[in-house]
C-alpha cells in the first residue's frame, strides 16, 4: 500500500503529493486524514495523508516508508481533506497551510532530537557480561561501562523520562560528560529525531478501589486509631463508589494524598494516571433554559430553515433581522431541530461578540452538548474542546472563524451570526473567508447555512433576489420587528462643527452631556463607543510640526497615558512619552486626537461620581478580564461602559437606554471603498444596544460629516436606502460585489528591487490576461490589473510594501492566471528575498 502525503512545509516545491510506502505494521492504522512522521530531504517531518493507493508511479526501492503514525485516530476527516484542497485552489495557498489551520495548535508537531537508550545494545552487553572478566584489562569497554553506578543512573534517568534532549542530559549529568560521551561511542545511547506535538494530553492521578464498598468499610473499621487518616480516606472512597481524582479526594479528606499512597502499597486501592479533559467552564453553573414562544416573524423564518434542515437539502439563507429581532432564539430552535435528526451544528460569531452572555445562552439551552472555541482559552483548553468534538462527546460547536473546521462527521447546520463582520476573513495565510468555507463545507454535507445580520454585507445581499441582477444563490429571510415589541431607539445626529462654532471644544456635545447626566440621575446605564484605543491618536510638536512616528513602520505612535508610553499598533514598538521635541527641542509637545483612555479621563472630570468600565485591547488582555468587566456592568457596578468595537455587538443589557458614538467619522476617512459600508454597519450595530427591553432608548451620533449617506441612513435604521445607494456606486466603479478582487502585496527592505519585481509581475499578469481575452470567448475573465503602487501604509516592520489590485469576474481562470504568474516568479522572488502574498477577496486594502 502507498500513501499520498503532503509534507508540513509550506515552501517552494512542496505543494504537491509525495508517495510513501506504508509498512505492513501500519497498514491498518494509516487512513486519509492521518498525521504521520516521514523522512524528507534528510529531515524528519510531519505529513498529512491525503490519499491511499495500491499503485505508485515510482519504483518501490526508491520510496521511503512512513516512520510512524502520530495519532490513534486521524485528526482530519476525508471531508476536511477535500475542503483543504478546495481552499488551496481558491485562496492560492499551499495545501499544507490549509490543512494546518484545521488543527488545534497543540497538534502542529515539530521535529525534535532527543536521547534514548539503545536497548538492543544494552541487552547484548548484559547477556555477555562476566564480572570477573570485567575487572581484567582485556574486557570489552562497553561491557565495563555497564557495571558502574553512574552509568546505571544515566540509564535509569533516561528510562524514567518520556523524552530527554541532549542539552538536558548534559545539564543533569554535568560532572559526568565524559561518561555520557563514552556511552554514545559504545552505542549504549543514541540520539534520534521524531515529530513531537506542542502539548501533551493532560493526565491526573486517580484512585481506583480494588474491592467493593462494604469490604473497604470493614477494613477501615479494623485500622488502628493512629491510622485515622487512612480510615477517613477509605470511607470516602467507599462512599463515592467510583474512581476519584486525588485532588477531589484531598478536598473530601484534607491530606488524603499521602494516605492514598499508603493504601495503594497495602493493595487496597490502585493509583493510576488517567487522561482528563480540561474544561474552561469548570465550576460554572449554567441555568437550564427552555425554548421561547416565537413571534410571527420568527416563526416564518424558523419554519423555512427547519424545512431545509429536515430535508437534508443544501440551502443558504440570508437572515436580515434588525437588532433585537430575536435572531439568536431562531438559531437555538433551529439547532435543536438539527440535533433531533442526529446531526451536528456549527455556530460562528465574531470574536468580539463571543461574550459570556452568548456562551451562557447556548450552554443554558444545550448544556454539555456545546464546545466553545475562541482565542481567550488556553491552548490546552482549546485542544480539549476540539477533542470533545472529535470524539463525538458534543454536538454543537460555537466559536470564532476557525470553528468552521470543527471535526464533526455529520454536519447538518452552519450558522454565521453577524455575517458582515470583516473578522471572518483571515489576514494571515491561508487567507480564507469563513463564509465561503462554510458554504463549501455545507455543500459537501448536504447541510444548511444561515447567514444572520442586521446589516448584511453587500456581497451577501447581492447573492439574493434583493436586486434584479442579483444571482439568487441565497434565499432572503427578514425580521423587521423587535422580539420584545419595543421600538428601535431614537437617533440624534450631532454636527460637531456647530458645537465648535458655539464655543464647545469638549469631546462631548451638549446633547450627549445632558443625556449622560439624565441617565446618572435615573440610575440607568450608558454605552459610549469610540473606535480608537489609547489616550491620543498622535503626538505632535506645536512649534515645528514634528509627529512622533514608529521607526519601523510609516505610522504615527499612539500615546497611552496609563503607561506614559507611545506605542505602534502595528509592530508593538514602544517608547517613553516625549517631554521635549527631538527635532527642535521645544517643550510644546501636545497630544492630539481622542482615544478611549482620554474619554475616560474626561468623564471623571465632568461627572466626578461616575463609575466607568473601559473595554479595549489594553484592559482585556488578561484571561477572564472580558467576562469580569461585562459581569460587573451587568451587575450595575458601572454607570458607563466605554469601549471600542467590542462594546458594539452581541451585548444585551436591560438598563442600557443611552448609546453615544463619540466620533462617527473615524472609518469614513480611510482610503477604502468599504468605508461607507463599515460606518453604516458599525453605527447601526452600536445603536442597537439601546432600549432592547422595556425602557426606551436614545442614541447620539457625533460627527463632522452629518450629511454623509451612511450616517443619514443609519440614523433612520434604513438599510434599504443605504444598500441602494452603495450598490449603485459600487456598480459604477466596478467594485465588489459586481467584480471580484485580489490584492497582491510585495515586501522588501529596499525600494528599488521591490519596484522592479512588482512591475515585472504586473506586466506579465496583464500580458497573460490579454492573451486569454483575445480568444474572444465571452466566458473568459475581464482582468484589470491596477498598480503597482505603494501601499497606503508603505512600510511595516522595516519592510517597504507595494501592491497591485486585480479586478476580475471569473474565479477559476483569474486564480489560475495569478497562480501561473506566481509560479513563474517564485524563484526570482525567493532569490531576491522579496516577500509576496495574494489575498483573494480582501477585506482591507491597507
Amino acid at each position: 500500500m502507498f500513501a499520498q502525503i503532503i509534507v508540513d512545509v509550506p515552501a517552494k516545491g512542496t505543494n504537491r503529493l509525495f508517495d510513501y510506502l506504508i509498512p505492513p505494521s501500519l497498514i491498518t492504522t494509516v487512513e486519509i486524514g492521518s498525521r504521520v512522521e516521514v523522512s524528507f530531504g534528510g529531515r524528519v517531518l510531519q505529513g498529512y495523508v491525503v490519499g491511499l493507493s495500491r499503485e505508485s508511479n515510482y519504483e518501490i526501492s526508491k520510496l521511503k516508508p512512513i516512520t510512524r503514525v502520530l495519532d490513534v485516530e486521524p485528526p482530519l476527516t476525508e471531508e476536511l481533506v477535500s475542503l483543504a484542497r478546495w481552499m488551496s485552489d481558491k485562496y492560492l495557498c499551499h495545501i499544507a497551510a490549509a490543512l494546518g489551520v484545521m488543527l488545534p495548535g497543540a497538534l502542529k508537531g515539530k521535529a525534535e532530537r532527543y536521547v534514548v537508550v539503545n536497548e538492543a545494545t544494552v541487552s547484548s552487553a548484559d547477556s555477555s557480561l562476566d564480572e570477573s572478566l570485567v575487572q581484567t584489562s582485556g574486557q570489552d569497554t562497553m561491557q565495563a561501562i555497564m557495571t558502574f553506578p553512574i552509568q546505571q543512573s544515566i540509564l535509569s534517568y533516561l528510562r524514567s523520562k518520556n523524552k530527554v534532549t541532549l542539552p538536558e542530559l548534559l545539564d543533569t549529568f554535568a560532572e559526568d560528560i565524559g561518561t555520557v560521551k563514552q556511552m554514545f561511542e559504545s552505542g549504549v545511547l543514541q540520539e534520534v529525531q521524531a515529530v513531537r506535538d506542542r502539548l501533551a494530553v493532560r493526565k491526573v492521578l486517580t484512585v481506583f478501589a480494588k474491592f467493593g464498598a462494604e469490604h473497604l468499610r470493614e477494613v477501615a473499621e479494623k485500622l488502628p486509631a493512629q491510622a485515622h487518616k487512612q480510615k477517613d480516606t477509605l470511607l470516602a472512597i467507599a462512599e463515592h463508589d467510583k474512581p476519584l481524582r486525588v485532588t477531589e479526594l484531598n478536598e473530601l479528606v484534607p491530606g488524603a494524598a499521602g494516605a492514598a499512597r499508603t493504601l495503594a502499597n497495602k493493595g487496597l486501592i490502585e493509583l493510576k494516571e488517567v487522561e482528563a479533559l480540561r474544561d474552561p467552564y469548570a465550576g460554572r453553573k449554567f441555568v437550564r433554559t427552555d425554548a421561547l414562544q416565537l413571534t410571527s416573524d420568527q416563526q416564518i423564518v424558523f419554519q423555512a430553515i427547519e424545512q431545509a434542515v429536515v430535508a437534508s437539502y443544501h440551502e443558504v439563507f440570508l437572515l436580515h433581522g434588525i437588532t433585537g429581532s430575536g435572531k439568536t432564539e431562531v438559531y437555538l430552535q433551529t439547532i435543536q431541530s438539527c440535533l433531533d435528526l442526529g446531526r451536528e451544528a456549527i455556530v460562528l460569531v465574531p470574536e468580539i461578540s463571543l461574550t459570556p452572555q452568548m456562551v451562557e445562552r447556548f450552554k443554558g439551552r444545550f448544556g454539555d452538548q456545546v464546545a466553545v472555541l475562541h482565542s481567550r482559552l488556553s491552548q490546552g483548553e482549546r485542544y480539549d474542546e476540539w477533542r470533545k468534538i472529535k470524539r463525538g462527546l458534543v454536538k454543537v460547536a460555537i466559536g470564532a472563524r476557525s470553528a468552521i473546521f470543527a471535526p464533526f462527521k455529520r454536519v447538518g447546520l452552519i450558522i454565521i451570526d453577524e455575517e458582515h463582520e470583516s473578522s471572518y476573513k483571515q489576514e494571515e495565510t491561508p487567507k480564507y473567508h469563513a463564509r465561503d468555507v462554510a458554504i463549501r463545507r455545507a455543500e459537501l454535507n448536504d447541510a444548511v447555512v444561515v447567514l444572520g445580520s442586521a446589516t448584511p454585507s453587500l456581497e451577501a445581499i447581492h447573492e439574493t433576489d434583493y436586486e434584479q441582477d442579483g444571482t439568487g444563490r441565497f434565499k432572503l429571510l427578514s425580521m423587521h420587528n423587535r422580539a420584545s415589541g419595543g421600538l428601535l431607539p431614537e437617533v440624534h445626529i450631532i454636527d460637531m462643527r456647530d458645537e465648535l462654532k458655539q464655543g464647545n471644544r469638549s469631546m462631548f456635545s451638549k446633547g450627549l452631556y445632558k443625556a449622560i447626566e439624565e441617565r446618572l440621575h435615573k440610575k440607568e446605564q450608558t454605552i459610549l463607543f469610540l473606535n480608537r484605543r489609547g489616550y491620543a491618536t498622535f503626538v505632535m510638536c506645536r512649534t515645528c510640526g514634528y509627529v512622533a512616528q514608529c521607526p519601523h513602520c510609516d505610522i504615527s505612535l499612539t500615546y497611552h497615558q496609563k503607561s506614559h508610553a507611545m506605542r505602534c499598533h502595528y509592530c508593538g514598538y514602544a517608547e517613553r512619552e516625549l517631554k521635549r521635541c527631538p527635532s527642535c527641542d521645544s517643550e510644546h509637545i501636545r497630544h492630539f486626537g481622542t482615544g478611549t483612555q482620554r474619554v475616560e479621563e474626561e468623564l471623571y472630570k465632568l461627572f466626578p461620581s461616575i463609575r466607568v468600565i473601559r473595554m479595549d485591547v489594553d484592559t482585556t488582555s488578561a484571561k477572564g478580564s472580558h467576562e469580569k468587566l461585562l459581569t460587573a456592568f451587568r451587575n450595575k457596578q458601572g454607570d458607563v461602559l466605554l469601549g471600542t468595537q467590542m462594546v458594539a455587538k452581541g451585548l444585551d443589557f436591560p438598563d442600557v437606554t443611552l448609546v453615544g458614538v463619540i466620533a462617527a467619522d473615524t472609518v469614513l476617512g480611510l482610503p477604502d471603498f468599504r468605508a461607507g459600508e463599515r460606518t453604516f454597519q458599525l453605527l447601526t450595530q452600536v445603536a442597537g444596544r439601546a432600549g432592547r427591553h422595556l425602557l426606551p432608548g436614545q442614541v447620539f451620533v457625533q460627527t463632522y460629516m452629518p450629511e454623509h449617506y451612511a450616517i443619514q441612513a443609519s440614523s433612520r435604521h434604513d438599510y434599504a436606502a443605504f444598500a441602494e445607494h452603495e450598490l449603485e456606486a459600487r456598480k459604477a466603479r466596478g467594485y465588489p460585489p459586481y467584480h471580484k478582487m485580489m490584492l497582491i502585496t510585495f515586501m522588501h527592505e529596499q525600494v528599488p528591487p521591490l519596484i522592479r519585481a512588482a512591475s515585472s509581475f504586473a506586466d506579465e499578469l496583464r500580458k497573460r490576461g490579454a492573451a486569454l481575452s483575445m480568444r474572444g470567448d465571452s466566458q473568459l475573465p475581464c482582468l484589470d490589473v491596477l498598480g503597482p503602487v505603494a501601499s497606503p501604509i508603505p512600510r511595516i516592520k522595516d519592510r517597504y510594501r507595494f501592491q497591485c489590485v486585480v479586478k476580475y469576474r471569473m474565479d477559476t481562470l483569474a486564480s489560475q492566471l495569478v497562480a501561473e504568474t506566481a509560479e513563474l516568479f517564485e524563484e526570482r522572488l525567493a532569490k531576491e528575498k522579496i516577500g509576496f502574498s495574494v489575498d483573494v477577496d480582501p477585506q482591507y486594502l491597507m
